[in-house]
C-alpha cells in the first residue's frame, strides 16, 4: 500500500501544481503529510516523466511552464474466502478528495 500512497500524493502535486496552488514546499509538504525531501522526490519523479516543474517564489507556488498531463489509475484485485473484490483507486484521485493549499490559512 506504500506504492498506492505514493502515487497518490504523485497525482495530488499534479492536480495541485496544475491549478497553481501548491504553496511553499513547507506549505506542499505539511498538506500532503510528508516531509520537504518527500516533496523533492515526488517532483523529481513528476520530472523523470518529463514534467515542465518549476517553482515560483513570487506566486509561491509550482507551476508547468508548458502543456503537461499525467494520468494515475490503479486496479486492485482482493481475493478472499473465493470472493474477489475489485478496488479500483480512481476514487483515491477525484479533485474533489485533494487538499486545496489555500485552505490551510
Amino acid at each position: 500500500m506504500k506504492n498506492l500512497k505514493s502515487l497518490e500524493r504523485l497525482q495530488q502535486l499534479h492536480n495541485l501544481t496544475t491549478n497553481e496552488n501548491t504553496g511553499t514546499p513547507q506549505e506542499l509538504a505539511e498538506l500532503l503529510r510528508i516531509s520537504k525531501r518527500s516533496v523533492q522526490s515526488l517532483i523529481e519523479q513528476l520530472r523523470d516523466y518529463n514534467a515542465p516543474i518549476y517553482y515560483s517564489r513570487n506566486r509561491k507556488t509550482y507551476y508547468y511552464c508548458d502543456d503537461f498531463d499525467i494520468n494515475i489509475s490503479i486496479s486492485v484485485s482482493v481475493l478472499t474466502n473465493n470472493e474477489v473484490t475489485q478496488i479500483f483507486g480512481g476514487s483515491y484521485f477525484l479533485k474533489n478528495n485533494l487538499f486545496d493549499a489555500r485552505k490551510l490559512h
